[in-house]
């Protein structure tokens, strides 16, 4: 019998988890309140595999879009077995998200949260169930980035950790286990880069483009800062760079004006097609 998963948002990264999971069999419930989210995280990951299945011809694009249901309903998660929440990197948006799920998930099902920045811990309080609760921080784009940083929360118990390096292995997901801290790892290292090659930019020290050049040609990175930020979206650099703010109250996660104003006038990056760079 095929294990079910609920995505929670359908967004850049929700969709690429569906696409993922979907790939190797599960069954997917991809759910988000806005009906033309759903409908363009349909289009985008049915174009994506169209486009993979022209160089991977036993990619089955038919079967793994079958994997994939689209909702608006929270009900329709009561018998999933994992939930993946992807949902915007507000604290007040995820705490109505769980406790929306209280009173629908069965006693058996693990919460993921793919969260940037705020602490698994936390978000295990919003539930009843905070053993049931693990960060699992996906990397994007999901579907051709294997990896996932796992955080385990003050309270998430021993079994919860081995179903889900389970199901990361199961879709051949390569993963790191660590302690809980605002920003985990990947985030509280990667978004002082963001916001200081944007400070960069700001004061007028370099290009965008020279930034990314040097990171990349120098420090042998795949992508630049500023690429990374367009790709991941600027408002979400910005409420991530916030949550580590006000949880270290370190003035080196100040957010650069920059990036404040790049949010005001709706240059958010990739998925506006205008940040750092045009698209």
């Amino acid at each position: 019998m095929k294990q079910c998963i609920g995505v929670i948002g359908a967004g850049i990264m929700g969709k690429g988890v569906a696409q993922h999971f979907a790939k190797y069999g599960y069954e997917v419930i991809l759910l988000d309140k806005n009906p033309d989210v759903l409908e363009k995280a349909e289009g985008e990951i049915l174009r994506d595999l169209k486009m993979k299945s022209m160089f991977d011809k036993a990619l089955n694009v038919q079967e793994i879009m079958g994997n994939i249901s689209l909702s608006k309903e929270y009900e329709k998660l009561g018998n999933v077995d994992f939930i993946i929440e992807n949902v915007w990197e507000k604290e007040e948006v995820k705490r109505k998200v769980y406790e929306q799920l209280k009173a629908i998930i069965n006693g058996q099902c693990i919460c993921l949260a793919n969260t940037s920045c705020i602490p698994i811990t936390r978000i295990g309080a919003y539930t009843e169930t905070p053993e049931r609760v693990i960060g699992v921080h996906f990397m994007n784009p999901v579907p051709t980035n294997h990896f996932a940083e796992v955080i385990l929360g003050k309270k998430t118990a021993q079994k919860t950790i081995e179903k889900v390096e389970e199901l990361l292995k199961n879709v051949h997901m390569d993963y790191e286990i660590v302690q809980d801290s605002a920003g985990f790892v990947s985030n509280r290292i990667s978004h002082l880069f963001m916001n200081e090659a944007a400070f960069l930019v700001y004061e007028g020290v370099a290009k965008a483009r020279q930034i990314d050049s040097i990171f990349k040609k120098a420090f042998g990175h795949k992508m630049g800062p500023l690429e990374t930020a367009d790709l991941i979206g600027i408002d979400t650099v910005v409420d991530s760079l916030e949550v580590l703010y006000k949880d270290y109250q370190d003035t080196k996660f100040k957010v650069c004006p920059l990036l404040r104003r790049m949010v005001e006038t709706g240059e958010i990056g990739r998925k506006s097609k205008k940040g750092f760079y045009s698209y």
